[in-house]
């Protein structure tokens, strides 16, 4: 083709061709949209078809591991065949999770609780707030386990399928799975065993959960199991509430001869905090609690004064849940505790947001 322009023509190159489409890798936001429009087909060996089909993508792996190439820079996308530890939940499927990774980060706490935000950010203001929010603790669902740093999870709830964003082991995880077979897995582990549920789990009042089931939770039944259950959630607590946008305010009652005073105010944003109202007669300071002179990050949550006696744990990554736990154990003991049951988290704790959350983990009463 030539194009006349005044007295000369002046060939005009042809675009270059190629037999492959010039695509560009969908933005997080139109990959969850192009999730949820799949037709997953009950989740059957037709699965595999569907999902390739509806996303352009091919199967690969073998027949233990299969994956769906993404071709995506984040890496390909593990399909989860029912296998020994999910045969029980799953009812006709044979797949109980497609799980594409999103975004890498470096493998530090905090690292991974910004790469974690910045997704769920995408992903609220594409899809709405989520229907359900937590952290899976150190068991996931069908016992997987999760991120040392933390275990953090939204979930866009919905029927037959249902979208999670999941913290995984080198960046977040866009989960697609069918809804029966994890909410399954997760009422069954009310047994009341310790340390049957860990995490903490909390939902709002969206119509999406509508039939949602909540397992019954565990009581520790030694100090030994208060010390490991705390310690645990302390540790990645600072970590996860980066990552879920959200704030924690947790008071912790301790029931003694005097009936059950206030012992400890657990605040949590970007960094973890604890004040300790220990009662007359007990030496908080040989069993480790700092005044705000020591801890002058504390001034911003409460008073010069009140409480006397508090500790700051640092931001994702740095707390030391076994010692703080030691901490707050050895203090509530020393406080006239007798006995796991008597430190009572309080009901206010449950209230997080718009989110009534229940933290199993733990295994102490709410009151």
């Amino acid at each position: 083709m030539n194009e006349q322009r005044g007295s000369a023509e002046v060939p005009i190159a042809e675009e270059p061709t190629t037999s492959e489409p010039i695509t560009e890798e969908p933005s997080l936001a139109d990959l969850a949209r192009r999730l949820l429009a799949v037709d997953t087909g009950g989740w059957t060996p037709d699965v595999v078809k569907a999902l390739s089909d509806g996303l352009g993508w091919a199967p690969g792996g073998t027949a233990e591991h299969p994956v769906l190439v993404t071709g995506r820079s984040s890496g390909d996308a593990p399909l989860r065949p029912v296998g020994t530890y999910e045969q029980r939940y799953a009812s006709g499927e044979s797949y109980v999770e497609l799980a594409v990774p999103v975004a890498t980060a470096a493998p530090d706490a905090a690292a991974q609780a910004a790469a974690f935000r910045a997704a769920r950010e995408e992903l609220t203001s594409a899809l709405g707030r989520p229907s359900v929010m937590g952290s899976h603790g150190d068991m996931g669902p069908f016992y997987d386990s999760g991120p040392l740093w933390g275990s953090p999870f939204v979930r866009w709830r919905g029927m037959p399928d249902t979208l999670e964003l999941r913290a995984g082991k080198a960046g977040p995880e866009l989960v697609l799975q069918p809804t029966d077979p994890a909410e399954n897995w997760f009422w069954r582990q009310g047994s009341g065993e310790e340390h049957a549920i860990s995490g903490f789990f909390g939902s709002n009042s969206d119509p999406a959960n509508a039939g949602l089931g909540f397992p019954g939770g565990w009581r520790a039944r030694s100090w030994e199991t208060v010390t490991r259950s705390l310690g645990d959630f302390l540790e990645t607590l600072p970590a996860e509430a980066v990552a879920l946008g959200t704030g924690f305010g947790m008071p912790f009652y301790g029931r003694t001869g005097d009936g059950a005073p206030l012992l400890f105010d657990v605040a949590c944003d970007d960094r973890l905090s604890i004040g300790c109202f220990a009662p007359d007669g007990v030496d908080a300071a040989a069993l480790g609690w700092g005044t705000v002179a020591e801890h002058p990050g504390t001034a911003s949550i409460w008073r010069d004064d009140d409480p006397v006696w508090r500790v700051d744990a640092g931001g994702p990554g740095e707390p030391k849940g076994r010692a703080l736990a030691e901490m707050l154990v050895a203090t509530a003991r020393a406080a006239g505790v007798t006995e796991p049951a008597g430190l009572i988290v309080g009901g206010e704790a449950e209230y997080v947001d718009v989110y009534h959350v229940r933290y199993y983990g733990l295994g102490l009463p709410t009151g």
